[in-house]
């Protein structure tokens, strides 16, 4: 069984994950110690859709992109992407991801262009194609004009750019972005809400943010999460009034 596109009942031990799913959680938890991170997630995110995760800080949201990762371990629980399990085949899942958390790092001492080719060998692109993967991937976020640059003198909007371009590099199956709005001026904010909108379909994209226009404007479904714990699911098509859904669970 499947969450259904409206509200789910997420702690439900029956629930069993989509096997065809690209990310699949069943009963999902993280602990520091006493203190509760994530707690009995269940989830399907379906291939090609843009998925949203929406809750204030500290509801989870940046915990579940770690585990998916391969930054953090899961406490307990089961969880796999593109059909690999996060832990026993955790060297598969990295090479089928790629991963934008909200600070992005960027090796500053390097050119745009030598930081792209050097992230394109690290995920493993042959050496004969970096060249061309690099060519590419400038050409689809207009990173042509600061290529050449080192990248701390990018603009917060081309570190953004950047920090996804590395993302892409290697064309992953999943992408995964942690507010990647944030920062941004208003253009930029379009800009790259309609990057991650044309990415849909070639990629499942995983993003945060705890700003609703944002999720509203950008995702297929929203997800809920307060406390570490997933409050419920809903298609956008269906949810012409999301700020009112989400106070009626919050």
């Amino acid at each position: 069984m499947t969450i259904s596109a409206t509200d789910a009942a997420p702690h439900d031990a029956s629930i069993r994950a989509d096997d065809d799913a690209a990310i699949s959680a069943v009963n999902v938890s993280k602990h520091y110690g006493p203190v509760s991170a994530l707690e009995g997630l269940t989830l399907d995110i379906r291939a090609g859709e843009v998925f949203g995760l929406l809750g204030p800080n500290g509801s989870g949201k940046t915990t579940f992109m770690r585990l998916l990762a391969g930054y953090h371990l899961p406490s307990a629980g089961h969880l796999m992407v593109a059909g690999h399990d996060v832990i026993r085949d955790s060297i598969a899942v990295r090479r089928r991801i790629g991963y934008v958390p909200e600070a992005a790092p960027l090796y500053r001492q390097m050119r745009v262009g030598e930081f792209l080719a050097f992230m394109a060998r690290l995920r493993g692109v042959p050496e004969r194609n970096v060249k061309g993967a690099v060519e590419r991937i400038v050409d689809r976020l207009a990173l042509s004009a600061v290529v050449d640059k080192p990248t701390r003198v990018l603009s917060r909007g081309y570190r953004q750019r950047t920090a996804l371009a590395q993302a892409l590099i290697h064309d992953p199956d999943v992408l995964i972005f942690d507010e990647p709005t944030n920062g941004l001026d208003p253009r930029q904010i379009i800009e790259m809400r309609q990057l991650i909108r044309s990415l849909a379909g070639r990629h499942t994209v995983l993003m945060s943010s705890h700003i609703l226009g944002e999720i509203e404007k950008t995702c297929d479904r929203v997800a809920v999460l307060l406390d570490g714990r997933l409050l419920g699911v809903r298609r956008m098509a269906d949810t012409p009034a999301l700020e009112a859904w989400f106070l009626s669970l919050t």
